[in-house]
């Protein structure tokens, strides 16, 4: 399973404009209430705990954890309802009840830590809470906005504006021509680090368009074909990562030398090689958090 994808919740969109309904089951004795502090996730036990889980609390708890604090709504757990709640205004949320029960690990490593299945709950929490954090105030008249729908829309008294959780779209693609798959070392990487190549689509664009786009600017290699392979949610801060191959119709490659330094080609024998546990010198891949992991995966299985 590809990390954050998976969700088992039954997010029950249409019960969200439901104010009384969302009340009730928050009030019942099996509602569950996941805090995120400053983003992090809160995993059982303490810190170092072998396969911890995701803790979820009970509401009587979660309402002692900072007044006024955003509660988002993400879904049921069969009759269940669960929810995110954002105790960033707490300078010390290990003091007290809550640090008798687990730690805040961020997102990205709990990610790594839990199940795929609760890894899917914390992106989905952290990416609408990071939304709200950001997203206060009417981008239309500057006033502050009231959070409406569960946390999935805000609205502004002032104008009446409505304002959505966003998710941007962005290509993540392998580039292959033959036995052989491109890769390239981005500026934020250590040295030996190498990935897909990857991208934001922009206004207008196709998939298909913004996959040749994006890897001619980046290693100056003009695609032909692309077929969709698989997709992730990357809630970082909320992009859908569109996952594909793409046939190169050459192997000369001219990195931008802006956000690629390096590219490289590798035969399928040396990924596979790579993904099966052998070391070769200078060499990194993605990890199995990332999607383009799962590509180069799915690439040497063809």
């Amino acid at each position: 399973m590809i990390p954050f994808t998976g969700n088992p919740l039954d997010r029950a969109s249409e019960r969200r404009v439901d104010a009384a309904w969302l009340a009730a089951k928050r009030r019942t004795r099996n509602a569950r209430v996941l805090p995120l502090w400053r983003l992090e996730a809160f995993l059982a036990g303490p810190e170092g705990t072998p396969n911890p889980k995701l803790c979820l609390i009970d509401g009587e708890l979660a309402d002692r954890l900072g007044e006024n604090a955003i509660e988002i709504f993400l879904g049921l757990d069969g009759v269940a309802a669960i929810f995110a709640r954002d105790i960033s205004a707490l300078q010390e949320p290990l003091e007290g009840a809550l640090g008798t029960l687990g730690h805040f690990r961020d997102a990205r490593s709990a990610a790594q830590l839990v199940n795929g299945t609760e890894a899917a709950i914390i992106g989905q929490a952290r990416a609408l809470i990071d939304w709200h954090q950001r997203h206060q105030f009417c981008a239309q008249c500057g006033a502050r906005t009231d959070v409406m729908d569960a946390g999935y829309r805000r609205l502004c008294p002032q104008c009446r504006a409505e304002h959505f959780p966003r998710t941007d779209p962005a290509v993540i693609m392998l580039i292959v021509k033959g036995d052989t798959c491109l890769l390239g070392r981005n500026r934020r990487f250590g040295p030996g680090y190498y990935s897909a190549l990857a991208g934001f689509l922009e206004p207008g664009e196709t998939i298909e368009e913004a996959v040749r786009r994006e890897t001619f600017e980046e290693a100056g290699v003009r695609v032909g074909a692309v077929r969709y392979i698989a997709s992730q949610h990357w809630p970082f801060p909320s992009s859908l990562m569109i996952g594909c191959f793409a046939e190169a119709e050459a192997r000369e490659t001219k990195p931008d030398g802006v956000e690629i330094l390096e590219t490289r080609w590798f035969d399928k024998e040396t990924i596979r090689a790579i993904l099966g546990g052998a070391h070769v010198e200078g060499v990194h891949l993605p990890q199995p958090i990332a999607i383009a992991h799962h590509l180069l995966r799915a690439w040497v299985k063809e």
